[in-house]
């Protein structure tokens, strides 16, 4: 994990570090299972201001939940998985029209 992505996650309110005497960042043992989580929910295509809202509710450790989400944060939670199924049912048409090109190539 670079200092400029650590950074980045501090300032957007997604991740929390002590300083120390001398200005340099102390992250808790728990902000490597944080960073996990939020690498993964960007890489689903969230964004900053949801995976801020989504944070509080979701154990560091596992990405379990912590906390009961508001009615509002479930809908658009809501939206937000339907919106990665469909990125998952392209992301397979893909899969399949590259395995379709690799067959016909291999003359399976």
């Amino acid at each position: 994990m670079s200092e400029r992505s650590l950074r980045y996650y501090e300032t957007q309110g997604l991740l929390a570090a002590d300083r120390t005497p001398g200005g340099h960042r102390d992250y808790p043992e728990a902000a490597v299972d944080r960073v996990v989580r939020i690498q993964e929910l960007y890489a689903a295509g969230l964004h900053s201001d949801r995976i801020r809202q989504l944070l509080p509710c979701m154990r560091d450790q596992d990405g379990g939940p912590s906390a009961t989400a508001t009615p509002r944060l479930v809908a658009d939670l809501t939206e937000e998985r339907a919106r990665i199924d469909r990125m998952i049912a392209d992301l397979k048409r893909s899969r399949d029209t590259l395995d379709d090109v690799i067959d016909a190539a291999r003359g399976t």
